[in-house]
C-alpha cells in the first residue's frame, strides 16, 4: 500500500460514506461479451446500491445489455475512451466516483475497499495492478507503466506504482473542481491532476484478470499519448 504523502488542507473529520453513495462509472464501446457479468459483479459488490452509469458508443448490443442489467446508459457517437469516460464522470450523481473497465479485467468486489479509503480520509484512492501479483498483464505493458509511474511520482510529487490503472474512487470534489481535458491519457490524468491540485491520494493492490472481448486500445498510440499528457500539464498548463 502506498501514501502519496500529499497532506489535505482541511482539518475537519470527512464525512463517512455508505454504499449508496457510490456511483460506478465506465465508458463502453462494443462489450457485449462482458458488460452484463460486470454489472452483475458491481450490483454484488455493492449489494445493489451503487448508482451505476454507462456511456456506451457501441455498434452491438451492450447499450441494451446494460439497460436491462440495471445500469444507466447515456449513448454518445465513439469519441474515444476518455470522452466516453469523462462524461460518465459528469454524469454521475453521488458523492463518491468509481472508474472501471467493462472488460471483467478489474475487480468489482474490491469496491468496499476503496470506499473504506475515502472514509479514512482519502481525496482519490486508485487501485494498482502493480502492487499485487499480476500475471494477466504482458511485460510490454507492466513496463510502460512503470515507466509512466515513475515519470509521474517525479514531476508530481506522488509516489505512485500504477498511472494507467481503470479502477480507482474519488471524492465528488475532485472530479468537479478540475477541468478534465485529455482523451487517451485522461487514465494518467485522473491521477496526477489530483496531485498536482494537492488531493490526498493512496494506492491499494488490485487483482487484475485476463479481459472478456477485443481490446480497442493501441499500446503504442495509446501509451504516446499517455506520456504526451503527463509532460504537456507539467510543463505547458
Amino acid at each position: 500500500m502506498v501514501n502519496s504523502g500529499i497532506n489535505m488542507t482541511h482539518e475537519k473529520s470527512p464525512p463517512l460514506f455508505t454504499l449508496s453513495d457510490v456511483s460506478v462509472v465506465m465508458g463502453t464501446r462494443n462489450e457485449e461479451r462482458a458488460v452484463g457479468k460486470v454489472i452483475s459483479d458491481i450490483k454484488n459488490a455493492t449489494r445493489n446500491l451503487a448508482e451505476i452509469v454507462v456511456v456506451d458508443g457501441s455498434s452491438d448490443n451492450t447499450p441494451t445489455i446494460a439497460e436491462q442489467a440495471g445500469a444507466r446508459v447515456i449513448r454518445q457517437e465513439p469519441r474515444g475512451y476518455g470522452i466516453a469516460v469523462k462524461a460518465a464522470l459528469l454524469a454521475s450523481t453521488r458523492n463518491v466516483i468509481i472508474t472501471l473497465d467493462c472488460d471483467d479485467t478489474y475487480p468489482a468486489e474490491q469496491i468496499p475497499e476503496f470506499l473504506e479509503k475515502i472514509n479514512e480520509g482519502y481525496d482519490v484512492v486508485s487501485g494498482s495492478r502493480l502492487l499485487a501479483k499480476n500475471e494477466n498483464m504482458t511485460r510490454f505493458n507492466h513496463f510502460g507503466n512503470a515507466m509512466f509511474a515513475k515519470i509521474t511520482s517525479l514531476l508530481y510529487g506522488v509516489k505512485v506504482s500504477d498511472v494507467t490503472t481503470g479502477m480507482r474512487a474519488y471524492r465528488r470534489e475532485v472530479i468537479t473542481s478540475i477541468d478534465w481535458t485529455e482523451n487517451v491519457g485522461l487514465s494518467a490524468e485522473l491521477l496526477f491532476r489530483p496531485a498536482a491540485h494537492h488531493y490526498k491520494i493512496i494506492e491499494i493492490p488490485i487483482k487484475y484478470r485476463p479481459r472478456l472481448g477485443e481490446t480497442k486500445l493501441n499500446p503504442f498510440t495509446g501509451g504516446a499519448g499517455i506520456l504526451k499528457s503527463i509532460i504537456k500539464y507539467k510543463f505547458f498548463s
